[in-house]
């Protein structure tokens, strides 16, 4: 397959997609690659009774997990903490006191950073309980901490530290508030120092706490769970934090993927380390520090399809394929797509991508 015919192929698929389900109200796709000489940024749909546009802002849900675990590699890099130290290093025991109380024995002093880094502390989650209730109560509006301390009064530990996989948000929360006490400063304000400035990715910032360095042309893009736009429930940004809550252009995302890849933000190992300490996410889906590896399974997942990056319950997705040398970046900005937008990105995007000379 050509350049041109890919293109084409590629267009026809991602419009193809939105357009035959209804709940799609906006969608967002870029696909970089120099090897192949591919530079294809689409957007279909609409926000509001505007069109979609490509250099719109999405926000990108769970993929800020992987700018959280890249500042806290960036901090292990300057030797103001270790993903080996207990997080009772850098957090005050009132947050921390009955944490992890799992069969009758209290476990939170033994949780260390690499615990949340890699989803492996035991902790219940935070993100999905509070997001029904905000549905409920669009008045609800809990801090951070707050967060953390409704995680103890209502969810039990899955497993003591280190002793299993359980994906939550509550491990995040917990490394922003980190990151928070170590710098001094506040996880938007941390956010923008080690990434957004240093790349210049004007365009970008935090969804409830931070402003982009450039005032955006075009709006955010609306996302929706179960039919509700989210975009302005004040409560919803201190509810995602560092757990997800990143808006950025795809041009900007393009910027952090080729930084953090090329190892302008970390060094080969630590960014090694991310990728491969950790637990399994799914058949084929490795987890390690915020980072999504998608490795050989005969059978079920093919070597074609092998990856790395982040994705997000919105549909949204941020991958470099290192055999094609391409960058695949996108969202479906709704909760339903959790699954899908991967399913796409491996399904549609890749298996082109395997066919383009």
């Amino acid at each position: 397959m050509k350049r041109d015919q890919f293109i084409s192929s590629m267009e026809s698929a991602f419009k193809k997609q939105v357009q035959k389900d209804e709940s799609i109200k906006n969608a967002y796709l870029l696909v970089h690659s120099e090897k192949k000489g591919i530079h294809l940024n689409l957007a279909e749909g609409e926000t509001g009774s505007i069109p979609a546009n490509p250099q719109q802002p999405i926000y990108m849900a769970s993929v800020g997990k992987l700018f959280t675990s890249t500042i806290i590699g960036i901090l292990k890099e300057q030797r103001k903490l270790s993903f080996d130290d207990r997080i009772a290093d850098h957090l005050d025991p009132e947050l921390l006191e009955g944490l992890h109380r799992y069969k009758g024995k209290d476990y939170s002093d033994e949780i260390k950073i690499s615990h949340l880094l890699s989803q492996s502390s035991g902790l219940g989650d935070n993100f999905r309980p509070l997001l029904d209730g905000l549905m409920k109560d669009t008045n609800l509006s809990l801090s951070p901490r707050e967060t953390i301390a409704w995680v103890k009064n209502n969810k039990e530990p899955h497993f003591p530290p280190g002793q299993g996989f359980k994906y939550t948000d509550t491990n995040y929360h917990l490394l922003g508030l980190i990151i928070e006490n170590i710098t001094g400063e506040a996880f938007h304000t941390a956010l923008s120092k080690y990434i957004f400035k240093p790349l210049n990715m004007r365009h970008s910032h935090m969804h409830g706490y931070s402003e982009p360095m450039e005032k955006p042309e075009l709006p955010m893009a609306d996302f929706f769970y179960e039919g509700t736009r989210l975009n302005d429930l004040k409560g919803y940004g201190a509810l995602d934090y560092s757990g997800g809550g990143v808006v950025a252009t795809t041009e900007d995302l393009l910027k952090f993927m080729k930084a953090l890849r090329s190892y302008d933000l970390v060094t080969k190992d630590t960014l090694d380390q991310m990728k491969n300490t950790g637990g399994k996410l799914g058949t084929g889906i490795e987890y390690g520090y915020g980072i999504w590896q998608f490795t050989t399974v005969p059978l079920l997942m093919p070597k074609l399809f092998n990856s790395w990056g982040a994705a997000g319950a919105t549909g949204s997705f941020l991958f470099y394929h290192p055999k094609y040398e391409t960058y695949l970046i996108g969202s479906f900005n709704d909760f339903s797509y959790e699954k899908k937008g991967i399913r796409f990105m491996l399904l549609k995007v890749i298996k082109l991508l395997s066919k383009h000379q």
